[in-house]
This record gives C-alpha cells, structure tokens and sequence, in this order.
C-alpha cells in the first residue's frame, strides 16, 4: 500500500495560511507545512520586510506550536541571478535579461516553483498538497479539478476569499500586508499595483532605491521594471512626486 503525505504550500497569505487553520479544525490529515522564500539577493528577501517578519516571528511559531512541521526552502537561485544572467542564443547573446516580464517569470520558475518541485520529487512517499484556491476563484480550481495529488481545502469547505481573510483574523494570523493591499507577492514584481509600490517607496526607500539603480544597469534586454507595459520605475517615481505635490498644494489651500 502507497503510503501518503499530506503537505501544504503556504505562501503565509490568507488562503494558504487559512487552508492550514481548516485542516487544524476539520482534523485534516497535515503531515508538514513547506514555504519556499524567494531571495532578492543572497541577502535580502523578497518578502516585504513586515511580511517576513509575520511569517518568522508570528505565522511559524503558531503552526509550530500545534505540532505542525514547518519546512522553509532557501533556493540556490535568487533575483539577482536571474536579473543578471547573461543569453548565449538569438538576437541578445551578451545581453543580462533584466527585468522579468509579467506571466513570464523567470524568478517565480527558478526561484520558488523549480526548489518546491524538486522537494516534492525527494519525498519517499507519495505527496498531495493542499493548494490555497478559494471556492470564488473557479478558473484555478478547474486546473486543479483532474489532479490526484493538489486539494483545496477551501473548495471542499466552500470558502472564498473574504472568508479565508476572516478566517485569519479570528486566529490573528492575518498577514500586515493585507492593511494596504488584497494580494501578496515579491517587493519587485511587476505585477504590483501602486497602492503596493507607494507602500514600498513610503516604508522600505532602500527596496525602492535598488530598483532605481538596476534601471541605470547597462546592456539589459528588459531595461524597465514593467517589461510588457514597457512602464519604469523612474516614470513611477515621477508619478508619486507629483501626486505628493498636488497633495501638499491642496492641504496648503485647505
């Protein structure tokens, strides 16, 4: 008989972490919790600083506390890697790739899908994972719907995503970041709304500096931080200035 374990990929968002408090309450078999940070450098994370510090101080504790295994991935590869990885074929050979373009991520296949799969692929038993999808999100659920090893907790509970967000806050497991955005993801991604990148430019200037500076970077096949709108982070930078601005003239006439 095929021995099974039952793992769950928490990103320490709401629907991941509120997939592990449903297992916790409907006695859900839940052999280990696996996380995957994704590195900006071999320093730095490319988790908001105040998420990371939720999940390291907060989240894991919490899990670990009710006798959950808790297993943290550190991938060889970083952003920086990726960033600065130079093309051997085509048009660009000698080019860095520079900025990833958005739905075609270099960081997110390298840097947290590829050390993930191959945790998996070292396992000696055969592994289901529970996937944080809500019952509202029915696009993901179809691409999960024919797999024998990803489950959805909140399918099978009929959770959306407001509910797994309450969820989390009756725990008080509920992410910072959830104060000025609906999403997670990397500092850097180029998917990030402005509410996300005025956060970043507001609270972690460092963070937002490093991105100014790899704009400058020479010899870059994707030289802005939104390669697919071809918006940088310069024209970013612009755009807040002026906002502030226009905010301090009418706080003044007021």
């Amino acid at each position: 008989m095929i021995k099974i374990k039952y793992v769950a990929s928490c990103s320490f968002g709401k629907d991941s972490i509120a997939t592990v408090l449903l297992a916790r309450e409907h006695n859900e078999p839940l052999d280990e919790i696996v996380y995957c940070e994704v590195m900006f450098d071999k320093d730095i994370s490319g988790e908001l600083p105040e998420h990371r510090d939720f999940i390291y101080n907060k989240a894991i504790p919490a899990f670990e506390s009710w006798g959950y295994k808790v297993t943290v991935l550190k991938p060889e590869k970083n952003y920086m890697d990726c960033f600065h990885h130079k093309t051997i074929r085509g048009k660009s050979v000698g080019m860095k790739k520079g900025f990833v373009m958005p739905g075609h991520c270099d960081v997110q296949r390298d840097c947290k899908l590829k050390p993930i799969k191959e945790y998996w692929k070292s396992q000696s038993k055969e592994v289901v994972q529970y996937i944080g999808i809500a019952v509202d999100e029915p696009k993901r659920i179809d691409r999960i719907a024919d797999t024998k090893n990803k489950v959805s907790l909140l399918e099978k509970y009929g959770y959306t995503e407001e509910m797994a967000k309450e969820k989390c806050i009756e725990y008080g497991l509920l992410s910072p970041i959830y104060e000025f955005t609906n999403r997670g993801g990397c500092w850097f991604c180029p998917n990030a709304r402005d509410c996300e990148l005025r956060h970043l430019r507001n609270n972690h200037m460092d963070l937002w500096d490093k991105l100014l500076e790899l704009e400058e970077t020479p010899n870059l096949i994707g030289n802005k931080w939104n390669t697919l709108t071809q918006t940088s982070i310069h024209d970013k930078e612009e755009q807040f200035m002026w906002e502030d601005r226009q905010m301090n003239i009418f706080d003044y006439l007021n």
